[in-house]
């Protein structure tokens, strides 16, 4: 059962960098499933950041900063991959 993590709030296109709120802790390393608007992938979070500065662990309630590997949109939800 994969567990709901956040949901993406906005989406860089230029950079590639999707705006996660958090409802549940997330580290690098992770693997997630990025779900919505008829679209489904699997990827590693392998880099994430506040405020501009690199972090390796963010708790329930952030909102961060993740490089994705596809385009996302608002709203898409985001689990913890099993």
């Amino acid at each position: 059962m994969d567990v709901k993590v956040g949901k993406i709030t906005h989406y860089y296109d230029k950079i590639g960098v999707a705006v996660l709120e958090l409802v549940k802790p997330l580290s690098v390393g992770d693997k997630i499933k990025i779900s919505g608007h008829d679209k489904e992938f699997t990827q590693e979070v392998v880099s994430m950041q506040v405020e501009h500065k690199e972090i390796k662990k963010a708790k329930k309630g952030d909102s961060i900063g993740l490089k994705v590997d596809q385009p996302v949109k608002e709203n898409d939800q985001v689990y913890k991959a099993t």
